[in-house]
Parts: structure tokens; sequence; C-alpha cells
């Protein structure tokens, strides 16, 4: 079993897979950063100053020993930017991948289409016999 299970970690999507979702968590707290630390201050400002992380609106007021009910909507829309900008990076990066992996049929397409060296050579050797055969 335990032979089974190192074949199985030790195969490449495994491996692939674990170093996507390292990147990704490192890649997540950064894209964090950005929107907390640095758009939604400016996208505050621009709309006059206010900070998405406590954006709520009280839907009823506290009565007594009732407590007021609140929508807490900022961090949702803090969220909801934070996946609009790691979804666009990851897009980003898929589509660059893709751009290079279609440079590289390109080129085997292109290495595949021309005769190799022996392969002219025999052609060579081939025209040359049929010439001294007549």
């Amino acid at each position: 079993m335990l032979k089974e299970f190192k074949e199985f970690a030790m195969k490449g999507n495994v491996l692939d897979l674990a170093i996507g979702v390292i990147i990704g968590g490192a890649f997540g707290k950064i894209v964090t950063s950005l929107v907390n630390d640095v758009i939604m201050p400016l996208l505050g400002l621009v709309i006059g100053g206010i900070n998405f992380t406590y954006l709520s609106f009280t839907l009823k007021a506290a009565e007594g020993d009732k407590k007021a009910v609140i929508l807490n909507c900022g961090q949702f829309i803090q969220n909801i930017i934070d996946f609009l900008i790691i979804s666009f990076s990851i897009f980003m990066v898929v589509k660059l991948l893709n751009k290079f992996k279609r440079k590289q049929e390109v080129i085997e397409e292109k290495k595949e289409a021309a005769p190799s060296k022996e392969e002219l050579l025999l052609t060579e050797i081939r025209d040359l016999l049929k010439e001294a055969s007549k």
C-alpha cells in the first residue's frame, strides 16, 4: 500500500497540482493585499471616503433589548473584487501559456512538414540510382 501511494504521489499531475495549490495560496495573499491596501482605499476615496470593509446598512434599528438588524455588505463587496482580480489574473496566465503552447505546436508542425536530412539524402541517392540505371 505504501509503494502504491508513493507511485501515486510521484506522478506528474499530483506534483503539478500540489505546486499549483501552494502558488495559488501565495498568489491569493498578494491579491488580497492588493485589494485591501491599494484598490479599496482608492475606490473609497473616489466614492466619497467610504471604507468598504465596514460598509453596512441598518435594516431595523435596535429596540430595547433587541439588537439592530444590520446588513454587512462591505466585506462581501471586497471579496467579489478579490475574486474578479484573481480570476482575471488566472485567465491572463492561461492565455499566455496557451499562446506559447500554440507557438510550440506550429514549430513542431513545421519540423514535421519539412523532410529530415536523412530523407533528403535518401531521396538524392534514389534519384542518382534511377539515373544510373537508365
